[in-house]
Order: C-alpha cells, then structure tokens, then sequence
C-alpha cells in the first residue's frame, strides 16, 4: 500500500505535496501519531525512525468506525472540494497571518556590466546618515531562519595532560570586568552559556545583506565628498599591471609593528625575485615625534642600500633607484607621490605628523644621508596587494580587488573616473595623473566602515574592547575583523563567562595569566583552538595553559571556550565578505548576478500560488505547522584557487579576481570558507556570482606592489608609455 510522503528532517523544506492517489476499494485513515510527528518544531535524528512509522496510511478495520476519512463517493468529494473553496477564500481576506500575497518581483539588476549603485541593486533609494537609526531594518531585507548544525562534543573523562602545574599556588582572585554582562544568572550550563554568548555573534543573511547596501552607500557618500569615515581616497594609481613589466625597484613598508626593505627585480614574465631585511619598530618610535620615526626609517633604507646597492652606485653617482613607500595608514593623497596623513591606527600616535605629507618626511631624511633614492610613489598596502595580484594572476582577467585582512583591513579597487566626483567638483585640490585609461585605483579605508553602528553587529564585548582601545569610536569595522583585535573580543567574553559561570573555578591560573592583562591575547590563540580536532580538546587546553596561563581546564571548559572561539572567527569572516559583495556589485561585475531576493522566506514558498493553492496551504499549515527552514551549515574551504566546480566551468572572462593579503586570511582555519557561504547568502551575489569570484593570496604585496607602483610613477614622470 503506497504511504504518505516521508518529510525530509536533514534537507530544505519542501513544499506541501498532494497526497496519492488512494484506491476507492477501503476507506483509510491518517494516524494521530503522524499528525503530532509533523507540527513538532524541531525533530532530533534519533527520532526518524518514529516518525517515518508513525507517517504511514493504515486501512481501517472493517469493525472500527473511522473518525478521520476521506470519503470515496463523487457528490462528496465535489462537497469537500468546495468547502474548501469557500475556507480558502475566507482565509485569502479574513487571515491574513497565514498568507502573504506580494507582487511578483522585477529584476533590479542591469543586464550589462556597469556600475550599480544602491538604488539600483536593492530597489530602494538610500537613506542620510540622518535618517537611519541602528535600530532600523533597511525595508526590502528578506527575514531568514537561521539553524546550523550543532557539534557532537566529547564529553569523556578528563585525561592527566597537566603534569607540569607548579607546586605554588597561583590562583589569582576574581575581579570585576568592565565587560556588560546580560546573562548573570540563571540556570544555563557552563556550555549552555557559552553557546548562548556564541549566539551573540551570529552574523544572519539579512544582517550580511543589510551591511552591502550600507557599503553601497558610503562608498557613494566617499567618492563624492572629502572627510568622509570612509575616505575612498583617490591613488592617483591610473594602471594596473599584466606581469611584462621589468626592472630594479626599491620598497619599503611601513605596515604595523615592523619596517622592511626590499629590492625587487621584476623578470617581465609574472615572476620576480626579492631581496629584503627587517627590523622591529622601538615602541617608544611609536609615541614620539615624527623626525625620529622617519629618520629611524631612512638609516635602515641606508644600511639596506649599502649592503645591496653600493657597487652599482659607485659606477654612476648620478643614478637614482625609484622607491615605492607603503605607508599603511588614512592619507589624503594628491599625487601619486605626494600624500597627508590623515590619523594613525595601529598603536601609532604621533600627533605632529599629523596634516604632514609623508612622502616629504621620508625624502628629507634620505637627503640628509646623501641618499641615491628617490620616493617615487606613495602605496598603500592595500593597493600594492592588488598591484601584486594583478602582476602575478593566472589567465588575462585582470585584478579588481585587493584586501588585506591580517593585523588590520582594508581594500582598494579599481574605479571609473566618472565615478570619483570629488576630484572634479570646483576647487578640489587635486594633482595630476592619468586620464587615459579611464579608470583609479581607490583606497576605500573601509576600515572605519561604519563607525556610527547603523548595521555592524555589536556585543558587550565589542564595546568593552572599543571603550579601552586608542581610538574609540573609530575603525568600527576593522575592530571586529582584525587579527589585532579578535584576540582582545575572546577575553572579554572569557571574563563574562568567569562572572557568570565561574569558568576555570578549579583551575590555576597565574598572577600574570593573560587573562587578566588587556590586549596580551593574540588571534593565533583562536587558530590554534579553531583547528583542534583532538580527542577531549587536548590541544585547547595546552593552548589555554600556554596562553592564558591557566592550568588543569576541564574537557566541559575546554568545549565552551571552543564554542566561542568559533563564533567570533566565522562572525569576522562572515563580515569581510560584505565589503568584497559590495565592491563586485557596485563596479557591475555580476551584470548577470541573481535577482534580488525581496521575499521573505515564509512568503516565497506562496508567491507562485493561486488563491485557493495558498488557502489550501494555509489550512495544512494551520493543522500541521509550518516546515522548519533550510539550515545553513559551515562551507568547507575550498581546496584550490579557483572556485569553479569541476560539473559547471566558468569563461574565463567571467572571472572576477581578487587578491588578499593577511594572516588571518591565509592562516585562519576555515577563513575562506565561511567567507564565500557569506558571499552565497547575499542574493545579489548568489551561488552563481559566488563561483565567478576568484580569490588567490598575493605574493609579497606591500613589497612587490610598492615596486610596481613606482614603476608606474616612474613611467609618468618621464611620460614613458
């Protein structure tokens, strides 16, 4: 006897089917069972096989009066089919939270690749800064269920892993943390806790969708007006390379907490060989004054010139090496080599560079040492990662993007002049460059993406972190997606923990446990316990001894701090995927992109539907309950550059490429992975537009690209094709 359609517990929900075709020889019954099976909510696998034997047609016994039928005669069923009639029809006007008719949508999306801006891609004008509030949920942003799957954790005996624990105590007592804690007690498990602080970050579709439209519009907002929070500042670099270009070029790069020197030789074939040194930034170069920074600068640029460079000098006097400066932080740039620096970010805080060209700081020192050298171009990293890529990419496509996503983040991409208004509007300063090619590379600074916190997600941690930072209020953005700051979030909620749950209660922790001291935690904490797949945890514990400085954790505490490690490197992954959707919308990569979604998920499943198909519905889901939405499960990282599955190629020509630079991009386990799942969950992009897009590390960004860019800047002072 055929039975109804099992529901598929593991997969997408489907729609309601018909039930078959029953033969007219036996009346038959659907079982209580089967109906209490269905509308339960939330179905564990261990009880499939309960509801896969309950949902099944039984013929009734021939003594037994069945209660629930289906009546066979042909009067009765034209009875039935016009109840029904009449109930849908009364639902469609009378019941409206069981039904959602909404127009068809319209494809927003030009056919042709050129740019989009918000209104274009989301159907909606933007709203002012003015007009929005953080609260506010930008209109046309679909609702999504969001349930992923949970991990089975070992919960086994805990193993004698830690031997070597001091004979002396050293228990440190509990202090209070600025940390905001809304979850002080209660009745929640250590890892029920931890699993509810984890929640907190989650980063959901419509969150995703509504931070690219927010890009979308700042972007907008920088490339019209000077001072913006997102500066989009123009590089005044009108060209990337296509791996012919040679030479011998000088780079320096003053990117963070260290400064290196490079000698570059660019072979003309996409390859090139390197010669470089590094030294550390003295902290105390770091709050000074400008001179002493750059004149620490310009004799480590000696000493690396004469170690390298002395024979060739020594033959013509005269010759000068053009050198690119990577100069990793907000500059008002007006020429290819000339740029102001707008703040510091990074644990620098020199206030008298401020305003100051840097450019100009760095050649009065190398004058002052009688230097052969010349400070061709001003390079950010950003841009230098995207003239690396573009130097080195396979195939003919060339690059779009280049971001950083290591210590800090940031982007530059490739613009339409026409699209960079500020530079045009009458008495810009602006210097010269390049108008043939029709196009800039902008640095975006997205960085501070957001400061005012419309749409960025925010915890307690997040602004306990912020509070204490040297910039309050300032690279919102990149202070909950850097490697420098992800570190600093797992403490403080660490600590919420230890105030709510008392985690680490029978554990030793030091006097000087890191715990306790702000900013010690690096984000290679996070990797090493993101990557730990041993039994019982035993490589997080030994990193929360190493690390923390906390002794004898247990297997419970060990699982909880997991769980949180991994909502904050899936939330920092998840996050950067916004600003690269947005850069690729907005330059018209995805002229064929997928519609905008701008149903939600309960309507979607009844826009194509008559009203008597979705009064029908509405009647099965009143008995039965509503399906449970798809779940959305972590992506595997994919295993090789190219994101093309082997079943569907892609041309060539279709390929957007995009280059990254970072630690956390290339190190961080499952980065990438979660990163293009974002990419999947944002409908303009889709799965299609996620495949087009080609991500590949660059090889020695700051280094080659700074070379490369001072090639360009010697070719245009000299007016060299």
């Amino acid at each position: 006897m055929t039975g109804l359609p099992t529901p598929n517990v593991a997969g997408p929900p489907a729609r309601f089917r018909s039930a078959p075709h029953l033969p007219h020889t036996s009346s038959h019954k659907i079982t209580s069972n089967a109906i209490n099976s269905v509308s339960t909510p939330h179905c564990s696998p261990s009880s499939d096989a309960k509801i896969k034997d309950n949902l099944r047609v039984t013929p009734f016994p021939a003594t037994v009066s069945p209660s629930i039928y289906f009546p066979t005669s042909l009067p009765s069923l034209r009875l039935l089919s016009l109840a029904l009639l009449l109930i849908a029809l009364g639902l469609q006007f009378f019941h409206k939270p069981f039904i959602d008719v909404l127009p068809r949508p319209t494809s927003r999306l030009k056919p042709t690749p050129t740019r989009l801006v918000p209104q274009e891609i989301f159907g909606s004008k933007s709203t002012s800064a003015a007009s929005s509030t953080p609260e506010t949920v930008p209109e046309n942003i679909s609702g999504f269920a969001i349930c992923g799957p949970q991990k089975n954790y070992q919960n086994d005996p805990d193993p004698e892993i830690y031997s070597d624990i001091p004979h002396q105590t050293f228990v440190r007592k509990l202090e209070t943390s600025s940390v905001e804690n809304s979850h002080m007690g209660g009745n929640m498990t250590l890892i029920e806790k931890a699993k509810s602080i984890a929640a907190e970050f989650e980063y959901t579709p419509e969150q995703a969708r509504a931070g690219v439209k927010e890009f979308l519009r700042l972007m907008d907002v920088g490339l019209s007006n000077d001072g913006e929070a997102m500066t989009m500042i123009p590089t005044y670099v009108t060209k990337v390379p296509n791996g012919t270009e040679e030479g011998v070029y000088l780079a320096v790069d003053l990117g963070g907490t260290n400064f290196r020197v490079c000698s570059i030789t660019l072979k003309g074939d996409t390859t090139f060989s390197i010669q470089q040194s590094k030294v550390a930034i003295p902290k105390a170069l770091m709050v000074s004054d400008s001179k002493s920074l750059f004149s620490f600068l310009a004799k480590n640029i000696a000493e690396f010139v004469k170690e390298h460079h002395s024979d060739h000098f020594a033959e013509d006097a005269t010759h000068h090496l053009h050198l690119g400066f990577t100069f990793s932080f907000p500059v008002d740039q007006k020429a290819v080599n000339k740029g102001y620096l707008i703040r510091w970010t990074k644990g620098f805080d020199i206030p008298d560079a401020i305003g100051k060209d840097v450019c100009a700081l760095l050649q009065a020192e190398i004058d002052i040492l009688g230097l052969p050298v010349v400070v061709a171009a001003l390079v950010n990293d950003t841009v230098g990662t995207l003239m690396a890529r573009s130097y080195t990419s396979p195939g003919k496509t060339g690059t779009l993007l280049g971001a950083i996503f290591g210590t800090g983040t940031n982007g530059a991409y490739v613009e339409k002049l026409s699209r960079i208004t500020k530079m045009t509007k009458p008495g810009a300063n602006v210097g010269e460059y390049d108008k043939s090619t029709g196009e800039m590379v902008v640095n975006t600074e997205w960085g501070s993406f957001d400061n005012d916190m419309k749409v960025l997600p925010d915890t307690p941690y997040d602004r306990a972190l912020d509070k204490n930072s040297v910039n309050p209020g300032i690279q919102m953005f990149e202070k909950r997606v850097s490697g420098m700051f992800l570190g600093e979030i797992l403490r403080n909620a660490v600590l919420a923990l230890k105030e709510s749950h008392n985690i680490f209660s029978t554990a030793t922790i030091k006097t000087d446990s890191a715990l306790y001291t702000p900013w010690s935690l690096d984000t290679s904490v996070l990797s090493y316990i993101e990557a730990d797949e041993t039994p019982n945890y035993l490589v997080t514990r030994e990193t929360i001894q190493k690390e923390m400085g906390v002794y004898g954790t247990t297997v419970e505490e060990a699982e909880a701090i997991k769980t949180i490690v991994h909502a904050i490197g899936k939330r920092s992954a998840r996050l950067s995927a916004v600003t690269i959707a947005a850069i690729v919308l907005a330059t018209g990569k995805l002229g064929n992109a997928p519609k905008p979604n701008t149903q939600s998920a309960e309507s979607s499943d009844t826009k194509d539907l008559s009203f008597i198909e979705q009064g029908i519905n509405a009647i099965v889901t009143a008995v039965l309950g509503k399906p449970d939405a798809a779940p959305l499960v972590d992506a595997p990282a994919p295993t090789s550059e190219s994101p093309v599955k082997a079943d569907k190629a892609i041309s060539e020509d279709d390929i957007i490429d995009i280059g990254v630079d970072g630690s956390v991009v290339e190190f961080y386990p499952n980065f990438e992975g979660h990163f293009r799942q974002a990419l999947r969950d944002i409908p303009e992009v889709g799965e299609e537009g996620e495949r087009k897009i080609r991500i590949g590390v660059a090889k020695d960004g700051s280094g080659v690209g700074a070379a490369l860019i001072a090639l360009v800047a010697y070719k245009m002072m000299n007016n060299i094709a």
